[in-house]
């Protein structure tokens, strides 16, 4: 058949490193690389798959796999994934990747994501059983890249890290006023109001399950007088903060609505403020996030190159003061997801069925692996409305640092 010449093809030179065997429709076997580990075995159940797979790799993989269409016998789906992009970084150039990359990100430039798309989107993802995340994520309850201040950090800790990292850039005082754009389930809100003293935080999200939970969270904390949380979409948002924060937003925004945000950021922004965007993005030429995962993860997502984010905050009237590039943050982050995710499987199955546990595994399996061996990192901006509001010098990130996980060790005692 066509369809395994052109497979054979793709993976006898995507696989160099490793063994890959892959077991035709009809049987037949193939095996690519050097022999060496990590070994994968896959199977395909129907001659249509492996069709599919060739004319639409980067959406029809995901789907495959979900469907139960290519069953991975030996091994797993990063395997899997390490086999095909550790020294290709996702360019097979058997298959029809660059064409349909071109039109998606055409089409992507024209699709903006309004008020009612955006919280459609973010209910798609975010309002899901709140057990689920529960299961993987930290006790916090970040769903964001942590940061990993030193090499046998844990995943709580690593998230406290970059609570602590982020805030240290914001140069948030007592008094202060801030916004968190995006504030998940309330742990960088709260943590602004715990350690920093802030005056005032003010949370918003298009996320019912997370709001709930938020404030639930700030009530518990007796913060609930001084950290809200609305269920509220940022151009709605009214006020003059001094701080404005927003951690894992900004993908979900599209392309099409980044003259839109950051305008919005400038309108909200005190004078002499600082603002922190800490998102996920791309570090090679602008192309649209895999079709698998906006169809089927995050709807409306996209991941930028600096050159299609600076242009938008030049226009909006911000300036640039840092910017800070995460690389492998993430792929460590993924990874304790992932893991958690498996060794919790069987408690997903009973919230879900066997297709969502597959789709989920293929998630972060997809996610890690682009920050492994492809071109994902992590974007800290900040921002301000004049070069004068921050220090001359890096220095005061490890000097804030210092004294926030001071405080944080002085908030353990009085609550112990």
């Amino acid at each position: 058949m066509v369809s395994e010449k052109i497979l054979a093809a793709a993976f006898t030179n995507a696989v160099k490193r490793g063994t890959l065997r892959m077991t035709t429709a009809k049987g037949q076997i193939f095996t690519f690389g050097d022999g060496t580990l990590p070994e994968v075995a896959i199977r395909f159940t129907d001659p249509a798959a492996q069709t599919a797979l060739c004319l639409h790799p980067e959406l029809k993989l995901g789907e495959l796999f979900m469907d139960g269409r290519l069953i991975i016998e030996e091994g797993n789906i990063l395997g899997l994934l390490q086999l095909l992009l550790q020294d290709t970084r996702g360019d097979l150039n058997e298959l029809p990747l660059h064409p349909l990359r071109r039109i998606r990100h055409k089409i992507m430039r024209r699709g903006e994501n309004d008020a009612h798309r955006s919280r459609r989107n973010v209910a798609h993802h975010y309002d899901l059983d709140g057990r689920l995340y529960s299961l993987f994520l930290d006790s916090d309850k970040q769903y964001s890249c942590a940061y990993f201040d030193h090499p046998d950090a844990s995943l709580e800790e690593a998230q406290q890290a970059k609570k602590r990292h982020i805030t240290a850039k914001l140069l948030v005082d007592r008094g202060h006023s801030v916004l968190d754009i995006g504030s998940g389930w309330g742990g960088m809100g709260l943590y602004l109001a715990h350690v920093t003293g802030a005056d005032s935080v003010k949370g918003v999200t298009l996320s019912q399950e997370q709001l709930e939970v938020s404030r639930k969270r700030a009530a518990a904390a007796g913060l609930a007088d001084r950290v809200k949380f609305e269920l509220e979409d940022y151009r709605s948002t009214i006020g003059s903060f001094d701080r404005i924060v927003s951690v894992g937003m900004f993908e979900h925004v599209g392309l099409a609505s980044y003259g839109d945000y950051f305008q919005t950021c400038r309108k909200l922004l005190k004078d002499d403020g600082v603002m922190l965007l800490h998102t996920i993005g791309r570090s090679g030429t602008p192309y649209p996030t895999n079709p698998w995962i906006t169809k089927y993860i995050f709807p409306g997502g996209h991941l930028p190159v600096l050159s299609e984010v600076l242009p938008a905050i030049e226009r909006a009237g911000l300036v640039v003061t840092d910017i800070e590039i995460l690389r492998l943050h993430y792929a460590y982050t993924l990874q304790a997801w992932r893991e958690r995710f498996m060794a919790h499987r069987d408690e997903v199955l009973k919230l879900y069925d066997e297709r969502f546990c597959r789709m989920w595994e293929c998630y972060l399996a997809m996610s890690e692996s682009a920050f492994r061996w492809q071109d994902a990192v992590v974007f800290q901006l900040q921002l301000a409305k004049r070069n004068d509001v921050v220090p001359l010098t890096r220095d005061y990130i490890a000097e804030r640092e210092a004294a926030l996980k001071q405080a944080e060790n002085m908030e353990i005692k009085r609550s112990a």
